[in-house]
């Protein structure tokens, strides 16, 4: 057996976004009419979550500025439900990994686990908040607005959500996860209405991103509007959403997953399979076998997502930090997601099963994908069957052309 030449290749998507971003911030706080809300003396929470978002470290630095300017004291809480395995120090590794660091944004990092109930929603769900928010004269609630990797709806991953499950910590996503997907789907928005109106909280910041995951919008938004307008905000970011070049694949090859690239390790939207209960799985793209190939740093073991995959490798499954993992993937309730696929000694084996298992396709006609993970899928390889359907597209780059596919001493792929 053998392997089908591949070829490297950039999709062109697309595009706005900012090149200002202190700038905008600055705008969008007077937008707000901030002076308004922040005054000398007042201590303002910032909700950071888990998420891997473009400039991270400068918006809530510049966010943080802002503050500074009113004569107030920034403070950051990691808002993001049981991620770094539930803990406060585990939640401080989570955002060091993202680059928000106490240095880089300067201002203080203030971490518990412990939350107060403000109240319940009308379907009798409490609403927890993290103490350090409450006991704080303002909060800033900043999210990025995307499609969610679980479910559609009019509200998904955003500022809502960080509401409700982020600020709300381990205890809040114990209670909505409890009701499966309904908690997340219907649940969700109401909770994190709840915990806005309930809060001192001064308005959300919304962050979308571009399909090249650049910073694409910065809003500003008052604490009355935010359901409204984060939908709008919704259809802005599907829009802008990147999605693989070709829909039917016999095998995509994931370089790494990891909860910096996507919540669920890699980016259901991106892949096509959601693998949870009383959920349509998408009809699009279409993919026999997924490799996931190693884990990120970022992810500190965390390898929620490896259950979307059907091979992965003995580097990736050393990684794994069970513990910190089950915890995640409990409190979601969708066990599938941590299942462990057959391991393989390392891409070179897996790569190899994936195609003995391609019933009916010649090695060489096998169409393969390879990505460096779910969140950037600009450049990626594609075998020559795929490479032939692409290279005359007007939004096709053409970087390298066929050649052999190429690995280490220990039977890994060479990087990208």
């Amino acid at each position: 057996m053998g392997f089908p030449k591949v070829a490297k290749i950039r999709q062109r998507f697309q595009v706005e976004s900012l090149h200002d971003i202190p700038g905008t911030i600055s705008e969008q706080f007077n937008q707000v009419k901030a002076d308004e809300k922040i005054k000398p003396g007042m201590e303002i929470a910032i909700t950071v979550g888990s998420r891997g978002i473009a400039n991270i470290p400068l918006i809530v630095k510049s966010v943080a500025d802002e503050i500074k300017k009113r004569g107030a004291k920034p403070f950051i809480i990691p808002a993001m439900g049981s991620h770094g395995g539930a803990t406060a120090e585990g939640q401080v590794e989570v955002l060091d990994g993202l680059g928000v660091t106490e240095e880089s944004t300067g201002c203080e990092i203030r971490s518990s686990m412990d939350v107060e109930t403000i109240g319940e929603t009308s379907e009798g769900i409490p609403v927890f908040i993290d103490k350090h928010a409450y006991h704080a004269d303002g909060i800033i609630v900043m999210g990025r607005i995307k499609p969610h990797t679980d479910f559609k709806n009019k509200i998904e991953s955003g500022i809502l959500k960080m509401a409700s499950i982020g600020m709300g910590k381990h205890k809040q996503a114990l209670a909505l996860h409890t009701y499966g997907i309904k908690g997340i789907s219907e649940m969700m928005p109401e909770v994190g209405k709840v915990a806005i109106r309930n809060s001192n909280t001064l308005f959300g910041i919304g962050i979308v991103e571009n399909a090249h995951e650049e910073t694409a919008i910065i809003e500003a938004i008052g604490s009355d509007q935010i359901e409204e307008r984060e939908r709008e905000l919704l259809k802005k970011a599907f829009d802008l959403m990147p999605s693989l070049p070709v829909d039917q694949m016999d095998i995509l090859v994931v370089d790494e997953i990891g909860k910096n690239y996507s919540g669920t390790g890699m980016d259901t939207n991106i892949i096509g399979r959601i693998r949870v209960l009383g959920v349509e799985e998408p009809k699009k793209p279409s993919i026999k076998y997924v490799i996931a190939s190693n884990l990120s740093e970022a992810s500190h073991g965390n390898a929620l997502g490896i259950g979307l995959a059907d091979l992965t490798t003995k580097r990736l499954f050393e990684s794994i930090d069970i513990k910190v993992m089950n915890e995640n993937v409990v409190t979601s309730t969708f066990l599938a997601r941590a299942s462990i696929p057959i391991v393989l000694d390392n891409d070179l084996e897996a790569l190899k099963a994936a195609l003995r298992a391609n019933w009916g396709v010649a090695w060489e006609e096998a169409r393969i994908v390879r990505i460096p993970n779910t969140l950037h899928i600009g450049e990626l390889l594609v075998s020559e069957v795929i490479f032939n359907e692409l290279k005359d597209k007007e939004n096709i780059e053409v970087l390298e052309g066929l050649h052999e596919m190429k690995f280490d001493e220990d039977g890994y792929f060479l990087p990208m």
